[in-house]
């Protein structure tokens, strides 16, 4: 899948109306509506954010997404391919009691519809 010339799509697998239907360079469109990248997305949320880098990621910046809502695992789309937090960045948000998975837009669109799916309090925050 050529990431940056094409559309990747999404079969919908959930009746919840944030699940991720399509992602492009700029782009994340749910069922409901579409928002341009760099975005946050949750089951009661859908934001569009400041937050441009990975390394812009901490407790501070996160905690206006996070707040009113109970996350266990927050999904962060890197782009076309999967970077990483530092060790200092896990440890912060370790300490809100959240899980943090980094990895590519694809990879992440495609791990929040399967946990949002099953029920899970779950965000995705695209980069």
């Amino acid at each position: 899948c050529k990431y940056l010339s094409h559309l990747m799509e999404f079969t919908q697998q959930s009746p919840n109306k944030n699940t991720v239907i399509s992602i492009d360079e700029s782009t994340i469109t749910l069922s409901h509506t579409q928002l341009k990248i760099p975005c946050f997305v949750s089951s009661k949320k859908v934001e569009e954010i400041s937050i441009s880098s990975l390394e812009e990621i901490s407790k501070e910046a996160l905690f206006p997404l996070l707040s009113q809502e109970s996350l266990d695992l927050l999904i962060i789309g890197t782009g076309k391919h999967s970077k990483f937090l530092s060790p200092k960045q896990q440890v912060s948000l370790s300490e809100l009691g959240l899980g943090v998975e980094s990895m590519n837009n694809v990879s992440a669109c495609s791990s929040f519809n399967l946990l949002l799916s099953d029920l899970r309090p779950v965000g995705l925050l695209i980069l």
